[in-house]
């Protein structure tokens, strides 16, 4: 075989070399870089496969394109082991099937776009993958994915405090509004009725979470007359929600009562009317209302019970028409940064110029509306000729998120107040509905 030596071969007339003739095999031996300082064109750096993958496993090598035909099943795709940075592979949806049966890649212990979970998955109809190996930093990145959603989402986890809105009271000698329930996970805190904190929501980056803010229940509109315009009326519930989470629903307080009502249920209980029973809290949520009170002279004109509190039940009442009860107490938490007592019912009301029971801690209703935002429920009234006017409404709810510094979103609907750096957090209050994206 001829050798030739040379440091440069030009072409004799015009611009063009050419490297042997048709049907010649030009080769290159081991070991040996080509160095192209230039343009190369012709190259084929894909070879594709004849074959059309139906298994629904295979593992795939650098260097190929594969058609992946996904009619009767998924398949789960293996890339390289110890890929080498410039690796390519190319896979095509080959029967526009990929929507009902999606492709799976085993990241086979490398990443993707420099996430190691959760491992990509491909799910639109005609989708074709190209992608490259980069290096262990990032990993595999697609040149061409057929969308611009990142395939690995990093999750983040979220702590909510949520408290619905608390219930109305019953007039005159009336019970107490009972608290919204109260559902809480942040940093191992009691959540409602001496349950143990909740497990944190996990958020998915640009999933839009749903706020609904409860209102507090009006007050009772009457003071003779039957149900249900003398009795407190039940506070509305306070939600987040989400397409990727279990809602966290926290119930509105039961209504106070009046005579021989019973207080309504809710996430905590409204107090009951005289000589009544009280109204239910919620498991996890909220404690009962206090009894109604009955003396010598029977139920009628004794005092009715305290709201429950989302951290004690309402205070049962005695046999007097001049002293009312209170309500329970709440729950404090620290999840905005400092603490802060909330979810107290709201205290029973009095004949005449009595005095009225003391709200719960917590926003409860001293003769008075439960505070806003707390879930208080609302205090019974003291007034002498209540005809004339309405008792006490509950305090409307709450909903607190929060989340990592790092993690927060910026994208929020309704108005809520944001606090970043709160030991690292960013701590979204909302007192109103809105939504927060994350």
């Amino acid at each position: 075989m001829s050798k030739v030596e040379v440091d440069q071969v030009d072409p004799q007339s015009g611009t063009t070399l050419t490297l042997g003739t048709s049907g010649d095999t030009v080769s290159i031996p081991s070991g040996v870089t080509l160095a192209n300082a230039g343009t190369a064109t012709g190259f084929a750096s894909i070879a594709w496969q004849s074959s059309i993958v139906t298994a629904s496993t295979i593992t795939v090598e650098s260097g190929k394109g594969y058609w992946l035909d996904t009619s009767s099943n998924a398949i789960t795709v293996t890339l390289p082991a110890s890929p080498s940075v410039g690796d390519q592979i190319i896979l095509t949806d080959y029967a526009r099937n990929w929507g009902t049966n999606a492709i799976t890649l085993n990241l086979n212990s490398e990443k993707w776009q420099g996430n190691a979970t959760p491992v990509p998955v491909f799910d639109t109809n005609g989708q074709s993958v190209d992608v490259v190996y980069s290096g262990s930093t990032k990993g595999w990145i697609p040149n061409t994915d057929g969308a611009t959603t990142l395939e690995t989402p990093q999750t983040y986890t979220a702590d909510f405090l949520v408290i619905g809105g608390g219930g109305g009271s019953a007039m005159v000698y009336g019970g107490g509004g009972g608290a919204g329930g109260y559902r809480n996970s942040f940093a191992s805190e009691t959540s409602g009725r001496g349950s143990s904190s909740e497990t944190a929501l996990t958020f998915s980056p640009g999933t839009v979470y749903t706020i609904t803010v409860g209102a507090g229940g009006i007050g009772a509109q009457n003071y003779g007359g039957s149900a249900p315009g003398n009795e407190g009326i039940t506070g509305d519930s306070s939600t987040i929600s989400g397409s990727d989470i279990t809602s966290i629903t926290s119930l509105g307080g039961g209504g106070g009562a009046r005579n021989t009502q019973p207080g309504k249920t809710g996430g905590c209980g409204g107090g009951a009317g005289s000589a009544a029973s009280a109204g239910a809290g919620t498991a996890a949520q909220g404690y009962d209302g206090g009894q109604g009170g009955s003396g010598p002279g029977g139920p009628s004109g004794y005092t009715g019970g305290g709201g429950g509190g989302a951290g004690a039940v309402g205070v049962t009442s005695g046999t007097t028409a001049t002293t009312g009860v209170a309500g329970g107490a709440g729950l404090a938490s620290a999840i905005t940064g400092s603490s802060v007592t909330r979810g107290g019912g709201g205290g029973s009301g009095t004949v005449g110029t009595g005095t009225a029971g003391p709200g719960g801690s917590g926003g409860g209703g001293t003769g008075a509306a439960g505070t806003a935002n707390t879930g208080g429920g609302g205090g019974g009234t003291t007034i002498s000729t209540p005809a004339a006017s309405a008792a006490f409404p509950g305090g409307s709810g709450v909903v607190i998120l929060s989340v990592p510094d790092a993690s927060y979103s910026g994208t929020t609907s309704g108005s809520p107040t944001v606090a970043t750096g709160v030991s690292g957090k960013t701590v979204i209050t909302f007192t109103g509905s809105g939504s927060y994206t994350a």
